[in-house]
């Protein structure tokens, strides 16, 4: 199989017509349990003349014992980083969609927190659906781009920093609900998963609205 390697090609012909990008992915939409969490990565005209660190790719294409090394490269070769989340209780409120669109405008406030002003910004957002706009409190300017994470640096950028995070979040768990095993599932359907949910029922950290017995196995 052919590996795309991610360019800045878009950031720099976008780079022209606005002063910063702020690039957005998320990771945990399809897990049982835990939050949904979306990386922001912020690029500008000197950062996109900047080469691209070795490796970055789309999270799900670094194995994981690499991610680690890969996040922090990633968060100090951008200007500035962040993560959003919104958590399973919200999930459960008000959909996924919301709690993905109120993970990303946590993770544009964190970065507006940090000094990056949204005057001439363009947010890129992995996938062909804008969740952000509706639910950020401010007027942003967002593209949606299929395949962001896999063809745009930063949007890559932003994918791992949040993989790393959320999985650090879930692996923390585990001592506190060993028999889910989310130290190596990070919430998402494993065999294993599902098994202790049926034995065990439901922790406060799974999505309690989501049929999750019947949910498809990913591992």
């Amino acid at each position: 199989m052919t590996v795309v390697v991610p360019t800045l090609s878009l950031e720099r012909r976008l780079l022209k017509e606005f002063d910063l990008i702020i690039a957005l992915d998320e990771v945990g939409r399809g897990a049982l349990a835990g939050p949904v969490a979306v990386g922001a990565a912020v690029m500008d005209a000197t950062g996109s003349r900047r080469r691209v660190p070795d490796g970055l790719r789309d999270s799900k294409l670094i194995t994981e014992r690499r991610r680690p090394e890969m996040a922090e490269r990633a968060r100090q070769w951008v200007p500035t980083s962040a993560v959003g989340w919104a958590t399973a209780a919200e999930v459960d409120e008000r959909g996924i969609m919301w709690a993905l669109g109120m993970a990303a405008s946590r993770a544009v406030q964190s970065v507006v927190d940090q000094g990056v002003s949204l005057d001439r910004t363009l947010v890129i957002l992995d996938g062909n659906h804008d969740y952000v706009s509706k639910v950020h409190s401010a007027p942003l300017t967002v593209r949606t781009v299929i395949k962001g994470d896999r063809d745009c640096a930063s949007v890559s950028a932003a994918s791992v920093i949040a993989k790393v995070d959320r999985d650090t979040l879930m692996a923390s768990l585990h001592s506190e609900h060993p028999a889910y095993q989310w130290d190596r599932n990070k919430g998402y359907a494993s065999l294993e998963h599902r098994q202790a949910i049926r034995e065990l029922g439901l922790s406060p950290w799974h999505r309690a609205s989501w049929a999750i017995a019947d949910a498809p196995t990913l591992f």
